[in-house]
């Protein structure tokens, strides 16, 4: 079946994983991406290679496309991009702000050529002001963000990874994609491209939810204290974890807690995950796990009331199994979920049923089973049958496709233009 986005074509010069990501959910949705890396290969497929060339994370990201490695810092390469240029509707770049000039990717140079093009770029820290030519990856996004010291986790007396699945790349991954396709919907009704920017920082921000608002009747006078007492620890060269104390101090909140009715528990074979943010959920919980209280919270945040249900409730769960206990809240209608992992799902029931794994094959390696699409349409539902393409496998087909002859191309290989 023909996906929603076909006939659309996409340029994509990227490397590790969000404009890689934006590219794959395109190529999901039915369009051709063309992936340009260099001749040596993107450092994506050169991590934890498990073949020559190819590795679990490039993989992950890259599935559907089509592959031209060019060398861009060479005029035959760059000439070749802006032939290609001129007849795709989109473009994606993740680096950092002055590398598309030096290359000659830049929006300002493609969209002269193509003025319907629709450019999607992804950076660290933006476009403008004084850490925009940093650059940038999902831990230090983490970092900058204070998505770090939101957690409790420490290693080495520092904060560490709030997740270490570098979910915010593959937000923005997810973000520039949407971007892109409400830049193609405003394309047809004014003819014109444009720019679509976004940023891991800005994504960081975004996932943090309630700490990335700011309400100037509550947080200006607090937020202000806050702030002036960290900054005048880090003059006094003091250990973070005592920022962090403060911190915690500001949020009113102690190191480490957790919300009886929001968290993991072990059981008598395993663990599992249950989550009431309403208060008849809370009160559902509490009835099943015979523990009284009617699921009321106070406005003051944690209680030692609160501190008690968690322990007795951890208490009461361990004495059965999982599947005891999913039985039993699935009957009374409580969010709960056992601890899995990942490599548990390719044969999960649910998994199946909802078509949430595809086989694809890989020209090297065979067949490959990973997440489908992250979408389902009922009448334009892309068929997903190719995993992620081997370095230069389309060079020959993409090059004849723009009048190249085959001596031409060999040329092209043996000055290190392309493979």
């Amino acid at each position: 079946m023909a996906g929603a986005l076909e006939g659309i074509r996409v340029l994509e010069f990227s490397e590790i994983i969000a404009a890689p990501l934006a590219g794959m959910m395109l190529a999901d949705m039915g369009a051709e991406v063309i992936k340009v890396e260099p001749p040596w290969g993107e450092s994506w497929r050169l991590n934890l290679q498990f073949v020559p060339l190819e590795s679990r994370g490039f993989i992950a990201v890259n599935r559907g496309k089509r592959s031209l490695p060019l060398d861009l810092t060479k005029p035959e390469a760059r000439a070749i991009a802006h032939q290609l240029a001129r007849d795709v509707d989109v473009v994606l770049v993740n680096y950092r702000p002055d590398v598309p000039v030096r290359l000659g990717i830049d929006y300002e140079t493609l969209s002269a050529i193509n003025p319907r093009l629709v450019y999607g770029e992804a950076t660290a820290f933006g476009k403008r002001g004084p850490h925009a030519e940093r650059p940038g990856y999902d831990i230090i996004a983490q970092a900058v963000s204070g998505l770090m010291t939101n957690d409790q986790k420490f290693v080495d007396g520092v904060p560490s990874l709030y997740q270490a699945t570098p979910f915010v790349d593959f937000f923005t991954g997810s973000t520039l994609a949407s971007g892109v396709i409400a830049a193609l919907l405003a394309r047809e009704h004014t003819g014109q491209g444009q720019k679509v920017e976004t940023s891991l920082l800005v994504n960081a921000l975004a996932l943090q939810g309630l700490r990335s608002i700011w309400i100037e009747a509550i947080d200006a006078e607090r937020q202000a204290d806050f702030v002036s007492d960290v900054r005048r620890m880090r003059e006094q060269r003091r250990p973070i974890g005592e920022a962090v104390d403060r911190y915690n101090a500001f949020q009113g909140r102690r190191a480490g807690n957790q919300r009886y009715y929001y968290r993991t528990y072990a059981t008598a074979d395993g663990a599992i995950a249950v989550g009431c943010l309403s208060q008849p959920l809370r009160q559902r919980l509490l009835q099943v796990l015979g523990i009284e209280g009617d699921g009321s919270l106070p406005n003051t945040g944690p209680t030692d009331a609160d501190q008690g249900r968690m322990a007795e409730a951890a208490k009461v769960i361990a004495e059965k199994t999982t599947a005891e206990w999913v039985a039993a809240f699935d009957a009374a209608k409580v969010p709960a979920g056992p601890l899995q992992f990942a490599e548990e799902l390719w044969e999960d029931p649910q998994v199946m049923a909802n078509d949430m794994a595809v086989e694809v094959e890989h020209a090297l390696i065979g067949k490959v089973r990973m997440a489908s699409s992250f979408t389902r349409m009922s009448e334009t539902q892309a068929d997903l049958r190719v995993a992620s393409p081997p370095l230069g496998e389309h060079v020959s087909e993409i090059l004849g496709e723009l009048g190249y002859s085959v001596s031409h191309i060999e040329a092209l290989r043996r000055g290190g233009v392309t493979v």
